[in-house]
C-alpha cells in the first residue's frame, strides 16, 4: 500500500505538472498543503507556498464539503513561465462553484473569497465531452514573483 505522505517528486523544467489522488475529506488538505510546498520548492517558488497552501486549503475544503466524492485529484501545473495552477478535481460535475453569501456571523462560505483575493485568477473547467461529463476542475492561478 502506498502512503499518502510519499515524498513529492516534480520536474523542473518545461511546463511541468505534477497530480496526485487523495481522499474526499477535509483531513486531506493537511496533505495537499505538503504536496503544494513540495512542489513549488522543486520548482523554486516558495514564495508563493502560502497562497498555494491557501488555495490547496479552500479548494479541497470545498470539493470535501459540497460533492459526494470518494477522491479527488489535486493538480499543480506550471501553464507558463510566469502562472502556477493549483487545481482539485472531482466527479461531480453537477456541482459548480459559486461565491457565497456569507454573513457577518457564519463560521464558513468564504473560501471562494479568499481565493479570489489571493490569486490572479480561478475558475471552473468540465472535463468528459458535453454529453459524458465525468467530473470539474477548480483552479487558482498565482502569477510567479517577476512576472510583468
Amino acid at each position: 500500500m502506498t502512503s499518502l505522505r510519499t515524498p513529492t517528486e516534480a520536474v523542473s523544467v518545461g511546463h511541468p505538472t505534477y497530480s496526485q489522488t487523495l481522499p474526499c475529506e477535509p483531513s486531506t488538505a493537511e496533505i495537499g498543503r505538503e504536496l503544494v510546498r513540495g512542489v513549488l520548492g522543486v520548482w523554486h517558488l516558495d514564495d508563493l507556498a502560502d497562497q498555494a497552501a491557501l488555495v490547496v486549503t479552500e479548494l479541497i475544503a470545498n470539493a470535501a464539503r459540497h460533492t459526494s466524492c470518494v477522491e479527488i485529484h489535486v493538480v499543480l501545473g506550471r501553464p507558463s513561465a510566469t502562472r502556477v495552477r493549483v487545481g482539485v478535481v472531482d466527479e461531480e460535475p453537477s456541482r459548480l462553484p459559486e461565491l457565497g453569501c456569507a454573513g457577518e456571523s457564519d463560521e464558513s462560505g468564504r473560501g471562494l473569497f479568499l481565493i479570489e483575493a489571493v490569486a490572479d485568477g480561478w475558475g471552473c473547467e468540465i472535463r468528459g465531452t458535453e454529453r459524458c461529463p465525468w467530473g470539474k476542475e477548480v483552479w487558482a492561478e498565482l502569477r510567479t514573483e517577476g512576472a510583468e
